[in-house]
């Protein structure tokens, strides 16, 4: 790894003050997009305005240092990375500085995220029409650099068609206003002597020499992203240098600012969804609905809704699909459900019985069928076993050969042994795969670059262009001399020295390319420690480095809002706090070339540091990384042999002191909360602004064994850590309610615990002895078929999935995994037999992390409407404490920033009288300690709704 320059370096932190930062865990965070590439920067500079970007672009300059800018990183095609210095835009530079209504204009920032500019303009009845599905983390300086298109380009077009001017910076430090230019005014700009009058006179002769070329050999298409946009330059495009500048990725100027183009929302919509009996059916109507005005018309393959169907049998989604195996997503709009309903009923009717169809208006609906598409470039990339990579992946067609197309490229990949699903945006002929290339061997690499290119010479002789969104990139940059005539490749190659004559900015991309088949990630940075691990990670064999390759760069992680994932990137949004940093940087520390030093590695340890364990990208992340499994088998190698951090022995070894505590909970809560508390704390590694829950002063066991009667049970309460300790109470409300069911309950009088605090530590030795030691302990309940019913999210979810992974083949761990229930799910089919007294009652309700992604809320909810409950689930991502984690040394901080993210302010919003359910005793502890509600239980609910108090 080539050390940063030392002037360089000091240089750039003089004069910034936004940070530079040069150790190896940056540079490797920073060294790959979403695309198959790799190349490690010199540094990563985040400017805070823009006379940051101007200083490093100036120092850059005179060190002959190339720059790169980017936005959230999910280029697919690699012009997000380079070996230069790389300028993240979007971590300050995210201000909507004006929205003009009444002219439909907004002029943003080169950060801002583009569902922030959409809820800011949505009052206005507006919308940027571009919208790619990363639309809740991509920046509009990338939309920008890769003319970035989406759904709606069918009625809005592409980015180059939504852009009005930019504000601009040129690697010799010229600044100018760049948008429409006039004849007279552009007579004026090559009249001046200086460097603006230069490049418009050089721009200028361009244009003269080669106008007609361009007119003649740029295909008709409205999804031509491929090279440069010379025919802005026309003189019947008015001469405009934004929207020339627009899908340069970075390699001409460096955005500033940008005033773009809003368009009017429709205030209702429409989804008509058809059904064909194949992919080929679906793409021949495409012209057939492109002249009724629909705003998006989308393509759906089988296999994707295969793969949701196997990751979530209970989608909503699936129900609302008509019978075929391939589907389009038509959409349209209107003032109001009449005129929206009128306008998909002329969908349906144009289509005739040429396909099954279904029309939806319920947002909720529509919102489970968009989430299919959206995510397809996850769900695609791991389907029959393989793993499936861009690169052939945004290529477009005229929309009427799209059908003859498609059955040729099905032939192609067929020719080269590979398999892809296609999908995406058929109205515009644009088509999204991956492919099961072999990435990681030379053989397999010299393949992929022949597709590429059998590929290209099949889009080109469809009248198509290589890339319809996205860029070209290091992944088609190389191709377009296959798509354009030389004299072209040459008018792009003066394009590009116009604006840039030195060459630093963005280096290799569009002109002078890479070779496709370089600086492939798999290939240049193969894992070079043993990767096998003492984890049966099921989905990938136990191998880490195939575990680290799921994750493809799309960045959902790096939403601000929605789900669960990832509370610590949305705390400090920082790389290396996403889901995404940590797996990068996973795979680098197997590769052992930036980040040196194997599990002992210090950036991976910092970089996990504040991950929650909260398992949000487990069910969030499309492509299914665990990032808290991938946690724990790091700190299981890391510390192996070495002493730990005092919390992992504190909190880690949590079941066993409580255990040994149940003898004298008064005496423990007194030392606890006295005068040596501050120095325990200190002593077990824990946070001096954390409270230390107290003890109850008879566990739940304890309370049963002075109750059972002997009748024979028949389900099984699992007296977990935190209820059995802390929180009896609810293992009384449990058994009240259960046994008013006709229940009769068993629990456990012998020491039982999951060992999900040792997990979660990476103590996965003592995890693993202690989850067996329970399910033997629970084996002769298990032989007579009883259900173990949890009540504690965390453990009941390792319960179920966790220690199949950690125990494989253990037939008592399988057993109890698959006897275990949530009290919800146990009570909720008993429902209709209820006979309850009204209720009205409201509740905030706060789902545990890992019942969202493990377990589900679905009979929750209809266990809650059956007590007379009117319940709103938060959407507020996770309460920050996260079992140990908020309790830590140094987490005390991000804790309550993730808790201030939503649940907090909706906490403290919500009327007196007010409910608050949580089942997790984290999510329970962080409230009671934050706003001083004392949350409930959803079985206490139950009993209170039964109206049988405990005995």
């Amino acid at each position: 790894m080539a050390t940063p320059p030392a002037d360089l370096v000091a240089e750039l932190r003089a004069a910034l003050t936004g940070p530079a930062r040069f150790d190896p865990g940056t540079r490797a965070l920073y060294a790959t997009d979403a695309s198959n590439y790799r190349q490690v920067p010199t540094g990563v500079v985040f400017p805070r305005d823009e006379d940051d970007v101007i200083a490093a672009v100036a120092i850059a300059r005179s060190h002959g240092v190339p720059i790169t800018t980017r936005g959230a990183g999910t280029s697919i095609a690699g012009n997000a990375i380079g070996t230069g210095l790389v300028l993240d835009l979007s971590r300050y530079l995210d201000r909507i500085v004006e929205i003009d209504a009444d002219r439909r204009l907004a002029r943003v920032q080169p950060g801002v995220v583009l569902d922030s500019l959409q809820s800011a303009v949505a009052g206005h009845g507006l919308t940027f029409g571009p919208d790619p599905s990363t639309h809740s983390r991509c920046t509009l300086g990338g939309m920008i650099g890769n003319n970035a298109c989406g759904t709606h380009s069918v009625a809005w077009g592409k980015t180059v068609d939504n852009v009005h001017a930019l504000d601009v910076l040129l690697s010799d430090g010229t600044r100018l206003e760049v948008g429409a230019t006039s004849p007279e005014r552009l007579d004026e700009q090559c009249a001046r002597e200086d460097r603006v009058g230069r490049l418009h006179r050089d721009l200028r002769a361009l244009r003269d020499e080669v106008a007609d070329t361009v007119r003649s050999s740029f295909p008709d298409l409205r999804r031509r992203v491929s090279g440069y946009n010379l025919d802005q330059l026309l003189p019947e495009n008015g001469f405009h240098l934004a929207r020339a500048l627009v899908g340069t990725e970075g390699g001409c100027a460096i955005v500033l600012g940008a005033t773009v183009q809003l368009v009017s929302a429709p205030a209702v919509r429409a989804l008509t969804v058809l059904g064909f009996s194949d992919t080929y059916a679906a793409a021949d109507e495409v012209p057939r609905l492109r002249g009724l005005g629909a705003l998006a018309i989308e393509g759906l393959s089988s296999e994707l809704v295969d793969v949701v169907r196997q990751r979530n049998p209970a989608s909503p989604a699936l129900p609302l699909l008509p019978g075929g195996r391939s589907w389009l997503l038509v959409e349209s709009g209107g003032a109001d459900l009449g005129e929206a309903e009128a306008a998909a009923g002329d969908i349906v009717r144009a289509m005739g019985e040429r396909a099954e169809s279904v029309v939806h208006t319920d947002p909720a609906r529509m919102a489970a069928l968009w989430k299919i598409r959206e995510e397809g470039s996850g769900y695609s990339t791991r389907m029959a076993g393989s793993e499936r990579s861009s690169g052939w992946e945004d290529a477009a067609v005229p929309p009427e050969r799209l059908g003859s197309y498609l059955r040729e490229f099905d032939a192609l990949l067929a020719r080269f042994g590979r398999r892809g699903v296609t999908y995406g945006h058929y109205g515009d002929g644009c088509i999204h795969v991956r492919i099961d290339f072999d990435l990681l061997s030379a053989p397999g690499t010299a393949q992929y670059r022949s597709f590429l290119e059998a590929a290209a010479d099949l889009v080109v002789a469809h009248g198509g262009s290589v890339s319809g969104e996205h860029g070209d990139g290091q992944a088609r940059s190389a191709l377009l001399t296959r798509m354009y005539p030389p004299e072209v490749i040459r008018a792009f190659e003066r394009f590009k020295a116009a604006f840039d004559p030195a060459g630093l900015l963005n280096p290799g991309q569009i002109v002078h390319p890479r070779p496709v088949d370089a600086d492939v990630r798999p290939l240049v940075a193969p894992a070079r420690i043993p990767t096998r691990t003492a984890l049966a990670l099921h989905a990938d064999s136990g191998d880490l480095a195939a575990a680290t390759r799921r994750c493809v760069g799309m960045g959902k992680c790096l939403n601000t809002t929605g789900g669960v994932m990832c509370p610590s990137y949305r705390a400090t949004r920082d790389e290396k706090h996403s889901t995404r940093g940590r797996a990068h940087l996973l795979f680098e520390m197997l590769a052992g070339r930036v980040i040196t030093g194997g599990w002992r590695s210090p950036e991976v340890r910092e970089a996990l540091d504040l991950c929650l364990s909260c398992k949000g990208c487990k069910s969030d992340c499309p492509v299914d990384v665990d990032m808290a499994t991938y946690k724990a088998e790091f700190l299981h190698q890391h510390y192996r042999r070495r002493p730990r951090p005092a919390a992992h022995y504190s909190m880690g070894f949590l079941p066993l002191w409580l255990r040994l505590g149940r003898h004298a909970p008064q005496l423990v809560n007194r030392v606890l909360s006295g005068p040596l508390a501050p120095l325990l704390k200190r002593l077990g590694g824990i946070d001096a602004r954390r409270e230390v829950p107290e003890l109850a002063a008879r566990t739940l066991q304890a309370w049963w064994s002075e109750r059972r009667d002997g009748t024979t049970p028949r389900v099984v309460v699992f007296p977990d850590t935190f209820t059995n300790h802390f929180d009896p109470h609810i293992g009384r409300d449990a058994v009240t309610a259960l046994e008013a069911l006709g229940h009769t309950v068993e629990i456990p009088r012998e020491p039982v615990c999951c060992g999900l605090t040792w997990h979660s530590t990476g103590q996965l030795g003592t995890a693993r002895r202690a989850v067996r030691r329970t399910a033997r302990t629970l084996r002769p309940l298990l032989e007579r078929g009883l259900p173990v019913i949890g009540l504690e999210p965390s453990c009941t979810a390792f319960l179920r999935n966790d220690a199949l992974e950690l125990a494989p083949g253990d037939l008592d761990v399988a057993a109890l995994a698959a006897a275990t229930r949530t009290f919800a799910e146990w009570v909720e089919p008993t429902r209709d037999r209820w006979q309850l007294p009204e209720q009205d009652r409201e509740a905030l309700v706060q789902v545990h992390c890992h019942q969202h992604a493990d377990l589900g809320f679905t009979a929750d909810q209809a266990t809650l409407e059956a007590t007379g409950t009117r319940a709103h689930v938060l959407d507020a991502g996770c309460c920050g404490l996260a079992g140990n984690f908020g309790f830590e040394r140094g987490h005390h901080d991000v804790s309550i920033a993730c808790a201030e993210q939503g649940l907090l302010p909706a906490v403290r919003a919500a009327a007196p009288g007010t409910e608050v359910v949580a089942d997790g005793f984290s999510c329970r502890t962080q409230l009671r300690q934050t706003v001083g509600v004392e949350p409930v239980h959803l079985a206490t609910l139950v009993a209170r709704a039964l109206d049988r108090p405990q005995r």
